[in-house]
């Protein structure tokens, strides 16, 4: 026999409600919603390699030019940062697995120095219509899925826009509707995040300013791909919307790793990012993990790497501090 429910059990049931969703097992949610959040904000600074691309493009080139990935990871220890995160295209042997001894060296160097090592990336075009280049990108992903396993990465970098030699997703789609590419788009990426699953690493899927212009158009994505081992990476300088900011909190909820650019839509005419109000959203969201700093050329010919990360770490810190 079915008894009414009193008011009062019904709105002290309905209150618990978010509590008890939060200790459910993962099976019994709905696999995509944002991540639950316990302790409260907790964010650790990461610097991201790629803020030395002309260096380590160099090095590879000549070892008596530019820097290694090695020592960029003492650049990190020396500005006291507690993360590094380093981009799978300056290993060598890229697309291809880097061999193991070197991993390993590198993952000792990087724990000797103290620093954790928050995420790796690689490179792949899943707006392409041709089948083959979008294979080609799942393929390089899991590869680099197992390499971040083997470095003990939490994350692998995916992009979700169109790659050289296309400027455009459109370009790259040969004009399909956009519906029909966000769908093979969430195929591969739900293909790479199943191998991310079978290693214990997240697939961070990052917006950068071309099938991902918003927060919406990012969260559409993930929710097509709706799977438990992928997530957002959000560029904070990808965002290329009125207000970026308001896209940066949307996605908060839902990342898992970020890339934090000196300016807030990568350009030298856009402004500077707001480290206060920037540190305030992800803060709000209940973020814990790592906030790697990305600088950029941006055409620049008096770019120094070095000064520039400094600077952006200070300006981090002190809104980490003031927070």
């Amino acid at each position: 026999m079915n008894l009414p429910i009193s008011r009062r059990r019904f709105l002290t049931t309905s209150a618990l409600l978010p509590f008890a969703a939060s200790l459910a097992p993962t099976s019994a949610r709905a696999a995509f919603a944002p991540i639950p959040r316990h302790g409260g904000a907790l964010l650790r600074t990461s610097l991201n390699a790629y803020s030395f691309n002309e260096l380590l493009i160099s090095n590879a080139k000549d070892k008596s030019q530019g820097v290694d990935l090695f020592q960029v990871c003492d650049f990190a220890a020396e500005l006291g940062f507690d993360a590094i995160d380093l981009t799978g295209y300056f290993f060598a042997g890229y697309p291809k697995a880097t061999e193991d001894s070197t991993i390993f060296r590198l993952k000792r160097h990087a724990f000797q120095l103290g620093l954790d090592i928050s995420g790796t990336g690689a490179r792949n075009d899943f707006t392409a219509a041709d089948p083959a280049i979008r294979a080609e990108g799942v393929a390089i992903l899991k590869t680099w899925i197992e390499v971040a396993a083997k470095l003990g990465a939490p994350t692998v970098r995916a992009f979700a826009d169109a790659q050289s030699p296309f400027k455009t997703w459109q370009q790259a789609s040969s004009n399909a509707p956009r519906e029909k590419v966000e769908a093979w788009m969430a195929e591969s990426i739900r293909e790479c995040a199943e191998h991310g699953k079978k290693f214990g690493v997240i697939l961070a899927v990052q917006n950068h300013g071309d099938f991902i212009r918003t927060g919406a158009d990012h969260l559409s994505l993930l929710k097509r791909v709706d799977h438990d081992w992928c997530a957002a990476l959000v560029d904070t300088g990808k965002y290329l919307s009125d207000d970026p900011y308001a896209d940066i909190a949307v996605m908060a909820p839902y990342a898992v790793n970020w890339q934090i650019k000196e300016t807030m839509q990568s350009t030298l005419k856009s402004p500077r990012v707001d480290f206060k109000k920037l540190v305030s959203i992800i803060r709000r969201s209940g973020y814990r993990g790592y906030v790697p700093i990305e600088t950029l050329s941006m055409g620049r010919k008096d770019y120094d790497p070095r000064a520039e990360v400094t600077t952006m770490l200070s300006g981090l810190r002190a809104a980490l501090a003031e927070a």
